[in-house]
């Protein structure tokens, strides 16, 4: 008798070259995803006289530094754009630049694109390739080091980490999305809750989730310590996936199917940990303080927390989270910035104009095509919103786009750090539908209300 599987087991068993003594693994990488940051593996491979091993299986992604709104780029920024350009063209990796209709941030595109497939493995010099995962892939992040090491040999070191299945019994309420299931199991197990564990998500509620909010779900999984998030694939992830460009075709698309249907985990499998949440019980939920964890239903009150933080973010204990005020809203990032997203917080914003400024970003070009078509775009703007172009934009502000210091931001984002969206900048973590309902009122707020009657 064999011994039952994880998911997690059936793909690192397939990806595992050789394993050392100390139990660190070798494993074959199936797609390398760089964007701007990759210059200094770039430049280690370059001073060694080194090629790239598999260029075939790279893929160059400006997404980063990407400008989204029109007016002069500076110069640090068309340096680092410049410079991931070089370095595709001289390799031959193949390169989504700013001129290429399917731009975009890496983790939206990947998917987009059919480079994402279940099975493999994907890795990318950035935290949230968690994201990809939702696919039934291995994939999660590397250091600068581990990237030159891939493109020298296309595979990575790396040590298997512990299985934890997390399960969504239930139904999610209206008004309540995979942006508040993640903050929800962040708040409650912490932002170390999962350290050293790949979580495998399951249960009605995620199964019912489409391919939009599994991504949404696996790209929070590292904002609570895990190593990376997956989703076993079904037909949700079958449907999503056909005729995107680079997915199979005809005979080959049959042949994945099958071989992708047997990616789950066996029936009686160990697991090291489990979690168990009931999806019924989730509330839209919002972050109050500098860490995901800090994050509670928008019905409650701030907390008596560390002062530290709550002078930081200008807030005190007993204040009702619907009473916070906001400067300017952020709809945007790898995290919320697909079409789903996009029109949950068109759906909000439908008719009414925003109290504060904001920038919608979408995820793509392609999205921010489509979102046009279906008349998104123009919802933002008679909203008073600005409709901005494809890329990581405010999420991390390395493009320009920076809250000023001192000015609360409801944003749809990963990461509500010190400084994340600029110096002194204060983060309100939240779903699109979320923000939207801030920038109408002016202040968080409870977007179930302003659904009713929506369709």
């Amino acid at each position: 008798m064999s011994v039952p599987l994880t998911l997690l087991d059936r793909l690192w068993d397939a990806h595992e070259i050789l394993r050392r003594d100390d139990g660190t693994s070798l494993l074959w990488v199936d797609r390398h995803l760089v964007h701007e940051g990759s210059h200094h593996a770039f430049a280690k491979l370059a001073s060694r006289g080194m090629p790239v091993a598999e260029p075939e299986l790279t893929f160059a992604v400006v997404d980063h530094y990407a400008p989204t709104r029109a007016g002069e780029v500076a110069p640090d920024i068309r340096r680092m754009i410049r410079t991931l350009g070089e370095n595709a063209r001289a390799q031959g990796i193949r390169l989504f630049d700013l001129k290429d209709p399917g731009q975009g941030i890496v983790h939206v595109i990947g998917p987009e694109q059919g480079l994402t497939l279940p099975g493999l493995l994907i890795n990318c010099g950035d935290s949230h390739t968690s994201t990809h995962g939702a696919f039934g892939a291995l994939a999660f992040g590397v250091g600068a080091t581990e990237v030159a090491h891939i493109l020298a040999t296309q595979t990575i070191w790396q040590r298997k980490p512990k299985a934890l299945r997390m399960v969504f019994d239930g139904t999610l309420a209206a008004g309540v999305t995979a942006k508040d299931m993640a903050l929800h199991w962040i708040s409650k197990l912490g932002t170390g809750g999962a350290q050293g564990h790949a979580i495998e998500y399951a249960g009605a509620a995620v199964e019912a989730l489409s391919m939009e909010g599994r991504l949404t779900l696996c790209n929070l999984s590292i904002e609570g310590g895990a190593r990376f998030g997956m989703v076993a694939p079904d037909e949700v992830t079958f449907d999503y996936l056909k005729d995107r460009p680079f997915a199979p075709k005809g005979a080959e698309w049959q042949a994945a199917l099958e071989d992708w249907r047997g990616l789950r985990s066996d029936e009686g499998a160990s697991f090291d940990r489990e979690a168990q949440f009931d999806a019924g019980e989730i509330a839209p939920t919002v972050t109050w303080g500098t860490m995901p964890e800090e994050a509670l239903p928008i019905t409650e009150v701030v907390p008596d927390a560390a002062r530290e933080t709550l002078e930081y973010m200008a807030l005190e204990p007993g204040l009702p989270l619907s009473e916070v005020a906001v400067d300017q809203v952020f709809i945007g990032s790898c995290t919320n910035g697909r079409i789903e997203d996009l029109r949950m917080a068109a759906k909000v914003l439908k008719g009414r104009k925003a109290k504060v400024p904001g920038l919608v970003s979408p995820g793509s070009t392609q999205i921010k095509k489509q979102a046009e078509d279906e008349g998104l775009a123009r919802i933002f703007t008679e909203a008073g919103l600005e409709w901005a172009g494809a890329g990581c934009s405010m999420c991390v502000g390395m493009n320009g786009d920076l809250v000023e210091s001192g000015k609360r931001c409801a944003s749809s984002t990963n990461r509500n750090f010190k400084g994340r969206q600029g110096r002194g900048a204060r983060t309100h973590l939240m779903s699109p539908a979320m923000v939207a309902a801030a920038a109408v009122k002016g202040h968080l707020a409870d977007v179930r209300p302003l659904l009713e009657g929506r369709t």
